[in-house]
């Protein structure tokens, strides 16, 4: 089926959710993030595959929020920051394994919710990018606890300087646990799941025990919330914004016309 840029397939008996809005870097709208949290939530209770795949369709993994639908009120702000948080909290109630599969970059809140994921295979294109510092932007999904659990001093660098941390350096420092040829790379990550999970009733005991406690990811939703609202007060958040579309546009207006098509 294909509903608001994402698709979802059953294969072997694991479900694969496609972000699947290549034109634009597959960024995700908040109706996106309501369908995935829907839909992992759906798949992730056991009773219909034995685990869940997410990945994305043509270059980018995704390139997170559409800064074009920015929100330009600060209940608008909330909304989005719950609908990301949402997709973490689905992730992390689920019984069953569920493995972020990286063919390309993964943007903000695109990368923020991999964290939460149970594994992160990347094809060598792969790559992490979390520009938020730079932009007025505060980061959500719970990442300012799972990215330090994941990769410890490095998060500060990564978020702070909004360095890009291409596919092999995501894997030396553990926010990928394998790098696999594009073409394999779907297929390795229904793989690991399906070794995973042997016995869905003992996997999924497992899962809770080796998962982030959901009130360490609660409080860290109430620490971004508190911290979202002083970016937006602080006019930091729209400012940033702002100068990230004139630049964007500038940047547009300044490429070169390519050549013009000859009709024989």
């Amino acid at each position: 089926m294909t509903d608001n840029y994402l698709n979802v397939h059953v294969d072997n008996d694991v479900a694969v959710l496609t972000l699947n809005r290549p034109a634009k870097l597959n960024v995700m709208n908040v109706a996106t993030r309501v369908l995935l949290a829907q839909t992992i939530r759906r798949f992730g209770t056991g009773d219909l595959v034995r685990g869940i795949v997410l990945t994305g369709t043509g270059r980018a993994f995704s390139a997170g929020e559409d800064l074009q639908t920015v929100p330009t009120t600060y209940d608008e702000i909330c909304e989005a920051f719950a609908t990301f948080h949402d997709i973490t909290r689905a992730i992390l109630e689920t019984k069953v394994p569920v493995i972020a599969a990286l063919n390309g970059i993964a943007v903000g809140g695109a990368s923020e919710i991999t964290l939460c994921c149970d594994s992160r295979i990347g094809t060598p294109a792969a790559e992490y990018y979390q520009p938020e510092n730079h932009r007025g932007i505060i980061i959500s999904n719970a990442s300012s606890f799972l990215m330090g659990r994941l990769v410890r001093n490095h998060a500060m660098r990564i978020i702070l300087g909004s360095e890009r941390i291409g596919a092999h350096e995501a894997l030396r420092i553990g926010l990928l646990d394998e790098v696999v040829a594009p073409e394999a790379l779907v297929d390795r990550a229904v793989e690991v799941v399906r070794q995973w999970n042997s016995d869905p009733r003992i996997t999924a005991l497992h899962l809770g025990l080796l998962r982030p406690r959901s009130d360490d990811i609660e409080a860290a939703f109430a620490r971004e919330d508190h911290a979202a609202r002083q970016a937006w007060e602080s006019g930091a958040f729209t400012e940033g914004v702002e100068g990230f579309l004139t630049s964007k546009d500038t940047a547009a207006k300044n490429v070169a016309p390519s050549a013009p098509v000859q009709c024989n």
